[in-house]
């Protein structure tokens, strides 16, 4: 498609999808250079067989999810071992495709392997056995464990520093509260997305749901939503029981996970509701005393970005109840471009058996920073800044985890807000058995 026309279709779904706002009454600071053409350079040079875009996701016990696309048709075959060179192992798995509009995806694979051993580096090649080898770790089967946080990643010099500081952290999860590459309806951008994160996404597991920018919706053209995002990044709803890739959970070293979709239906008699409630249900405490929950579109902000949003106040309505009951110790959001944390908190007040609120949506985007906040500070938001930056969460014990926020500080990861959190499931007075 000429390029002239992409602009224009662009320009006409943009508007009518509301992915720009035309209204917004904050200021945002200079951005920072694309990624996305010099990443499209190289992709257009890679062989035409040759694995591309390879992210890892966890899947069901013991098991992890390979990922990968190629331009021509090769095996989904994924060959592995703990030693390199040496693939004892294999599985074979699915391939996909998907359109939209006149561009059509690549190939792609998606291969379980498993049962693997915890804490384990493995070595593993894609497809063919001209494939260059990769290799990933496995978490480790109980505390310690450390999970990275970023949301509204984009693929801008910003993602690049944020990305750069995440890997010198030697975590063991990526965890992604939706918005990742900012493709906008441009889906090679998806593909350059999906090759910027591939030297760090196929060797750690990466969790992710879904932003609004990965809705790309146009009316009357193209009227399915996620089209690209669930071919690309298939996450394990099914092992969860969920009907949907949007909104799924999973279990990690003493840690349940709640993946929640901000922009799928939440109402109490949705299936996402519906689901939420008996996957709460199955938690044991003992087994995971820590529980925490992502969204995309923060239930508590102060920042006058993304304020009165239905997906915002109508999912705490629906859903806040639910998780306060279920005593969840953290939720993460993403969608606001700045960082924000909140004291435990239950329908707007302080409350010892509420979840802390942190909205890590400071990925490095192209849109840039969300820069003005609600005058007062209100009384149940500690820490709020609007930089670029990541968290990291370490779940030390099964009562004791560490939150750190770190701000990119001249391309420096400084460690802004540390705050230790307490799991509820050891507050005698919060936890119900």
């Amino acid at each position: 498609m000429a390029v002239n026309n992409w602009v224009m279709i662009l320009a006409l779904a943009l508007t009518f999808a509301g992915a720009v706002d035309f209204g917004f009454s904050y200021d945002r600071p200079p951005r920072r250079m694309s990624l996305s053409k010099p990443l499209l350079k190289d992709l257009y040079e890679h062989d035409s067989t040759s694995p591309q875009q390879v992210h890892i996701s966890l899947s069901g016990n013991n098991k992890m999810r390979i990922s990968w696309i190629t331009s021509d048709q090769t095996p989904a075959i994924v060959k592995y071992g703990s030693s390199p060179g040496d693939y004892k192992f294999s599985a074979n798995g699915s391939t996909n495709m998907y359109q939209y509009l006149e561009y059509n995806s690549g190939e792609i694979h998606d291969v379980v392997i498993g049962p693997l051993n915890p804490d384990t580096v493995y070595y593993y090649i894609c497809g063919t056995n001209y494939s260059p080898e990769f290799t990933f770790k496995t978490p480790p089967p109980r505390f310690p464990i450390k999970f990275a946080v970023s949301g509204d990643l984009g693929q801008t010099e910003w993602t690049n520093t944020t990305l750069q500081h995440i890997e010198k952290s030697n975590y063991d999860v990526l965890l992604l509260p939706g918005d990742l590459s900012y493709a906008d309806m441009y889906q090679p951008w998806w593909d350059t997305f999906g090759q910027m994160v591939q030297p760090m996404a196929s060797k750690r597991p990466w969790m992710v749901t879904q932003g609004n920018h990965e809705i790309e919706t146009i009316p009357v053209i193209h009227k399915e939503p996620f089209t690209s995002y669930n071919a690309r990044w298939v996450m394990p709803y099914e092992e969860s029981g969920s009907s949907s890739n949007l909104y799924y959970s999973f279990e990690v070293a003493g840690v349940h996970v709640l993946m929640l979709g901000s922009y799928t239906e939440f109402g109490h008699d949705s299936a996402q509701y519906i689901w939420l409630q008996a996957d709460l249900k199955k938690v044991d405490r003992i087994k995971t005393p820590w529980l925490i929950a992502l969204i995309h579109a923060p239930w508590y902000n102060s920042n006058e970005a993304h304020q009165g949003e239905y997906e915002s106040f109508g999912m705490k309505s629906s859903m806040e109840d639910l998780l306060y009951g279920a005593r969840v110790d953290v939720v993460f959001a993403g969608h606001v471009h700045a960082y924000e944390r909140f004291t435990q908190v239950y329908k707007d007040r302080a409350d010892k058996c509420g979840p802390v609120h942190i909205t890590i949506g400071d990925g490095g985007n192209r849109e840039g920073l969300a820069t003005k906040y609600i005058s007062p500070q209100p009384k149940i938001s500690v820490f709020r800044e609007a930089s670029f930056g990541h968290g990291e969460f370490e779940v030390v014990n099964a009562t004791h985890a560490q939150w750190t926020w770190h701000r990119n500080q001249d391309d420096e990861a400084v460690a802004s807000d540390v705050v230790w959190l307490t799991s509820l499931a050891s507050v005698s007075s919060c936890y119900k058995v």
